[in-house]
């Protein structure tokens, strides 16, 4: 059982200042960057707590978005992509603007509507080294790359594969007004099925790097 450290006490809840919003322990949060223009960070809130002198701190899991990861960001990461890292912190709870949802990516995908505060995580990332899990992912499309929700893809009624209108020389307004889509090997009575290829999730690099530290 974890102990509270002394002059301590755990809280069961927070409401963030000038609002009515109420955080507990496994909500995801804003939180203000020290740079007004910065987007505010993600976190997922482990612990709430207060000490003799009633400040509020709260112990949080950062998420990363691809652009503070090792390798930055590449064309399959989404928008709205996290990264849940094994990155802790302890902040002051002050700094937390507002709530906010990291949905699975399954079910992202079957949104009818993206919020503002709507955010997907399909990766977990280990900050020192870089690494991720899984390591791999499903590929799709003649061009073999992973799925990014911001794009459209239309499937093919032979093999269910996924294309990306491009990639098969049409524009997204034609893709749009599909009713029925083969792919060219398939509408070629071509039986051959094409293995499911993968993609590594990150760079191959042998570097280390410490993790960011987040200015309370």
């Amino acid at each position: 059982m974890a102990k509270t450290r002394p002059g301590r006490r755990d809280l069961d809840s927070y409401t963030i200042r000038g609002t009515n919003k109420v955080v507990r322990a496994g909500d995801c949060v804003l939180m203000r960057p020290s740079d007004n223009n910065t987007a505010p960070y993600v976190a997922l809130v482990e612990k709430i707590e207060a000490d003799n002198r009633s400040n509020i701190k709260v112990r949080v899991q950062w998420y990363y978005r691809p652009e503070e990861s090792m390798g930055g960001r590449r064309q399959f990461h989404g928008a709205k992509e996290l990264f849940l890292s094994d990155h802790y912190d302890v902040q002051s709870a002050h700094t937390i603007e507002g709530k906010c949802t990291v949905h699975s990516f399954k079910n992202y995908t079957k949104l009818e509507n993206v919020g503002t505060e709507d955010y997907y995580c399909r990766f977990e990332y280990k900050a020192a080294t870089g690494a991720f899990t899984p390591d791999r992912v499903a590929v799709y499309c003649k061009c073999e790359m992973p799925y990014n929700p911001d794009d459209l893809m239309v499937q093919c009624e032979g093999c269910k594969d996924w294309y990306h209108p491009a990639c098969v020389n049409m524009t997204i307004e034609q893709a749009k007004m599909l009713d029925h889509f083969m792919c060219s090997d398939c509408s070629s009575d071509n039986d051959i099925k094409k293995p499911q290829n993968t993609y590594p999730s990150s760079p191959l690099t042998n570097g280390k790097v410490e993790p960011k530290r987040r200015k309370k």
